[in-house]
C-alpha cells in the first residue's frame, strides 16, 4: 500500500482505532471518548509503522506523546524484505527528571515488556511527583500573560490575576509571562510556545489555562482545539467570581446577562471544546444551565433578562425617589476591589456586611444610615469594587447598579495605602468614574489601612495626593474624615 498504518490500544489490549495514513504520516483522530481527566496518562498507547528502515521517532511524535499524554508511543520500522525490523518505544517520565521522556529501541522480535505493570508503576510515580493532591477537587491553573506591553506591567497584572484566582478558589501552579513583538491573531502567542506551556501544564497536573489578556472567540477556539485543558481569560474569571457572589435579584440578573453576552460569540460548536468552555470555573453561577443552549435560545434568554432589568430598574428608581423625597443626603463608597470599603462601612455604621480579605467580596450594593451631630444623618452605600480591565459586558450589566452613584452627594474614594500598586488602582477607579460620567462629582480621597504603613510614608502619601489617612479597624482615626464629610454635605448650612 505504501502507506503508514497506526493503531490505538487501551491498557487491556483492546484495539480502539485502526488508522490508515499516507506515505509520510498517520492522522490521530479525536479522542473525545477517552478523556484525560485528572490522570497523568490517557490510558491509550499509539503504535505506528514507519516506511523507512531506520527512521527514529520524530519531534512531532514526541509532541503528540506529550500533548496527548499517551501511555506509550511506538514506531515499528521495516526491513528490506518488508518484515518488521525494529521498534522504537517512547514514554513520558515523571516530573522532576532532567529528561521529559525516554526512548528505547529494540529488535522487533526481542522486545519483551510487561506493559500493564510498567504503565501502572509509571503512573503511580507520576502521581507521587505531582505538586498537588489528587484528592483536592479544586481547579489547578497555569496563568499565562502574553502581550506587547512592558514586562513589568504584565508581571504586575499577573499578580492581580493570582488574587482573582484565589477569590475563585483556583489553585495557581505556575505563571508564564512572555513579551511579544506582535500578537498572534490565532493563538495570542506562538503555536510552539503555546504547546510548550500546555505540556508543562499537564506535567504539573493543571486542569485550567487562565490568560491575563482577553481572548477573541477565534483565539479561544484555536487554543481549545490544541488542548483538553479548559481555557478561560481574565474576563471570564471575573464573571465567574461575580456569579458566585451575586445574592440579590438585581445582581443575579446582571451577572447572568453578562455571562450570556460573553458566551454567545464563543459558541462555535459542540464537543470537547464546548464542554471545556462551559464547565466548572468560568461557567458556574445563575446562567450555567443556559450556557449549553443554542444561539437562538441564548438570544431569547438575553432578551428576557434585558426586559427584567428594565423592571428592576423601575423599582430602583422608585426607591431612589423615596430617598430624595425624604431629603436625606447620600454618600457612596467607591474604590478598587479589596481596598477595605465594607470594613469601613461596618465601622462607620456599626453594621455587619460581609467582609473578606479577597477580591470582590462585596458585589451587591449595601446601604446603611450614618448619624452626625445636630440630628443630621446620611445614607452611606457600599458598591462593588472596581478593577482594571473590567469586562465591558460586566460594566454594561452593572451600569444600573452604578447608576445609584449618580444620586450621591459625595463619593468616598477608598484607597488601600498598603498595596504597592495603589497608584495604578487610583487611576483605574478614576477612569471608570469618568467612563460612567461621574468624574465631576465631589470626591473625597481616603487612604485606608494606615496601620500597615509607616507613619512617615503615610504622611508623604496624604501630602502628595491631598487625601486623609484612616484605618477601618481603628475608629479613632475617623474624626478628620467625618468632619470633612459633614462640611462637604452641609457646607451651605
Amino acid at each position: 500500500m505504501n502507506r503508514q498504518i497506526g493503531i490505538l490500544a487501551e491498557r487491556g489490549g483492546t484495539i480502539t482505532h485502526v488508522i490508515v495514513g499516507d506515505a509520510k504520516s498517520v492522522f490521530i483522530p479525536e479522542l473525545d471518548k477517552f478523556p484525560l481527566g485528572r490522570r497523568p496518562l490517557r490510558g491509550l498507547r499509539f503504535i505506528r509503522t514507519h516506511l523507512k528502515r531506520d527512521e527514529p521517532l520524530s519531534s512531532e511524535d514526541i509532541t503528540d506523546l506529550s500533548l496527548l499524554r499517551f501511555d506509550m508511543l511506538a514506531a515499528i520500522t521495516i526491513a528490506e524484505d518488508r518484515s518488521p525490523y525494529k521498534i522504537h518505544a517512547a514514554h513520558l517520565l515523571p516530573a522532576g527528571n532532567e529528561k521529559k521522556y525516554e526512548i528505547e529501541s529494540h529488535g522487533f522480535y526481542n522486545y519483551d515488556l510487561d506493559f500493564r505493570e510498567f504503565v501502572q508503576n509509571l503512573e503511580s510515580e507520576m502521581d507521587r511527583k505531582l505538586l498537588i493532591d489528587r484528592k483536592d477537587t479544586r481547579e489547578s491553573a497555569i496563568l499565562v500573560s502574553a502581550s506587547t506591553r512592558p514586562k513589568y506591567e504584565m508581571e504586575d497584572s499577573v499578580e492581580e490575576l493570582k488574587e482573582l484566582c484565589e477569590s475563585s478558589d483556583v489553585r495557581v501552579l505556575d505563571t508564564v509571562v512572555q513579551k511579544l513583538r506582535e500578537v498572534n491573531p490565532r493563538f495570542l502567542l506562538g503555536e510552539g510556545k503555546l504547546k510548550e506551556i500546555i505540556i508543562t501544564a499537564m506535567e504539573k497536573g493543571a486542569t485550567l489555562l487562565v490568560f491575563d489578556q482577553d481572548l477573541s472567540p477565534s483565539q479561544v477556539g484555536s487554543i481549545s482545539s490544541t488542548t483538553e485543558l479548559k481555557v478561560i481569560d481574565r474576563s471570564q474569571l471575573i464573571l465567574d467570581i461575580f456569579a458566585g457572589r451575586a445574592h440579590t435579584k438585581d445582581g443575579k440578573v446582571q451577572v447572568e446577562l453578562a455571562q450570556l453576552k460573553y458566551t454567545l460569540p464563543r459558541l462555535m460548536g459542540r464537543g470537547t471544546a464546548m464542554s471545556r468552555l462551559m464547565g466548572g470555573i468560568g461557567g458556574r453561577g445563575p446562567g450555567e444551565t443556559k450556557l449549553e443552549t443554542d444561539r437562538r435560545r441564548i438570544r431569547d434568554r438575553i432578551s428576557h433578562l434585558e426586559r427584567e432589568m428594565k423592571t428592576l430598574g423601575e423599582a430602583r428608581r422608585q426607591r431612589k425617589q423615596r430617598r430624595v423625597d425624604r431629603d436625606i443626603p447620600i454618600i457612596s463608597i467607591v474604590g478598587y476591589t479589596n481596598a477595605g470599603k465594607s470594613t469601613l462601612l461596618n465601622a462607620l455604621t456599626k453594621s455587619k456586611t460581609l467582609v473578606e480579605n479577597r477580591l470582590f467580596a462585596t458585589l451587591d450594593t449595601a446601604s446603611r444610615r450614618l448619624r452626625f451631630p445636630k440630628e443630621r444623618e446620611v445614607i452611606i452605600t457600599d458598591t462593588v469594587g472596581f478593577i482594571r480591565d473590567l469586562p465591558k459586558d460586566l460594566v454594561a450589566a452593572f451600569k444600573s447598579t452604578l447608576e445609584e452613584l449618580e444620586d450621591a452627594d459625595l463619593l468616598l474614594h477608598i484607597v488601600d495605602a498598603s498595596n504597592p500598586r495603589f497608584e495604578q488602582h487610583m487611576d483605574s477607579v478614576r477612569q471608570i468614574l469618568e467612563d460612567i460620567g461621574l468624574s465631576e462629582k465631589p470626591i473625597m480621597l481616603v487612604f485606608n489601612k494606615s496601620d500597615l504603613v509607616l507613619e512617615s510614608e503615610m504622611q508623604n502619601i496624604t501630602n502628595r495626593y491631598g487625601g486623609l489617612a484612616v484605618s477601618a479597624l481603628r475608629p479613632e482615626t475617623f474624626s478628620a474624615m467625618l468632619q470633612d464629610m459633614e462640611n462637604t454635605i452641609w457646607k451651605s448650612a
